[in-house]
């Protein structure tokens, strides 16, 4: 049976691994052995992920200590493919395949635009990346971006051929339905009566730039909305004081970290992005799977090739609040049917996206 190794630096409840633990899912129910490798053991997935498959550690607490015990790994248990996700993962993967002199076939797969990710990093680190990627990249077998904005955004910083990269987005994540008490705990939440409710699902971190949500939200023409901010992160804080200077501490709800956010996608009224820049933004996705109408910043990268140029949501320009209250109040006012969203969501199927990985991994003799 071809064992597929899927390397992390951990399990914590980001984008990248979520849509590894999709993936595991439909690897594994197409009999393929599936493995996580995690530099560290940590994270609100590790759960989640042991229910699907083992999971290893490198038991290594920083990046620069990868590349031995990957090295050793590759040698030891010769998967038939290392899908390495996430700089400098990335890089040190191919580097660790050819020290074990295996023929393990290693993939690398970016999930964000990197230099957006490390703008505020500094002069040494973006040489760093650039040299590290210009390597990295030649060495791997395969390169996957998860959308078309990641992959020039790889072939520019590594200036590295756009044509050897392949775009594959991010699947779909389905969700166990909610039971009826679920549904009674999130309603209790909201508070308030449908039509009225935006949601918004992602790390409390600067690169979902929250803060712009609620500057947006402020202005809306409306005082019986609610703006329900589901998970967790650094910024909660920093949000909730800014929630309370804006005068809407009252009709914002952070709800803390859920890891099946159904129940507020099915009970919600619009979904919003709001995003200085993202890889593939996989909650888009789920969002129109629910039916539910979306407007989200047109950040690099994702939002605008998920929505087609705006046909299946709206799109504003990044850092405009007023821009963002305009399309939230334009949408509310007049929302699309269910059905519409629902079709482009078809789109990303886990079952068609793990295809198309597999489809990479085992072809040309592997």
């Amino acid at each position: 049976m071809s064992l597929i190794t899927l390397l992390l630096p951990d399990l914590r409840c980001g984008g990248a691994e979520q849509v590894c633990i999709q993936l595991a899912k439909e690897f594994t129910n197409k009999g393929y052995s599936v493995e996580f490798l995690l530099c560290s053991l940590r994270g609100e997935l590790l759960e989640t992920a042991s229910s699907i498959a083992s999971v290893r550690s490198l038991k290594v607490s920083r990046f620069r200590e990868v590349l031995l015990p990957l090295s050793r790994y590759i040698s030891l248990h010769q998967p038939d493919v290392l899908l390495a996700s996430m700089w400098p993962l990335t890089c040190l993967a191919p580097l660790s395949k050819r020290i074990s002199q295996s023929r393990t076939k290693v993939i690398i797969s970016e999930h964000v635009t990197l230099e957006n990710q490390y703008k505020d990093w500094g002069v040494l680190t973006y040489t760093g990346l650039g040299l590290s990627t210009a390597i990295g990249y030649r060495l791997a077998d395969q390169c996957i971006a998860v959308s078309r904005g990641v992959a020039q955004s790889m072939s520019q910083l590594a200036h590295f051929p756009l044509d050897r990269i392949t775009v594959i987005y991010n699947s779909r994540r389905t969700f166990p339905e909610p039971t009826e008490s679920e549904l009674e705990q999130i309603e209790q939440l909201w508070n308030t009566p449908r039509g009225h409710r935006i949601v918004t699902v992602g790390t409390l971190k600067e690169q979902k730039n929250h803060a712009l949500l609620l500057q947006a939200f402020a202005q809306l023409p409306f005082v019986n909305h609610r703006l329900m901010l589901v998970g967790t992160g650094h910024l909660e804080d920093n949000l909730k004081a800014l929630a309370h200077q804006l005068g809407i501490a009252d009709r914002v709800v952070f709800a803390g970290f859920y890891q099946n956010p159904a129940a507020f996608y099915k009970t919600a009224d619009l979904f919003v992005l709001s995003s200085d820049y993202e890889g593939l933004p996989s909650v888009l996705i789920e969002a129109l799977s629910y039916g539910l109408p979306v407007v989200s910043t047109d950040c690099p990268s994702g939002p605008r090739e998920i929505l087609i140029d705006g046909k299946y949501g709206r799109l504003v320009p990044v850092g405009n609040s007023s821009a963002l209250a305009q399309a939230i109040t334009e949408t509310l006012m007049n929302p699309p049917e269910p059905e519409f969203p629902k079709q482009r969501a078809a789109d990303f199927s886990a079952e068609k996206i793990a295809q198309q990985y597999l489809d990479l991994m085992f072809s040309n003799g592997y």
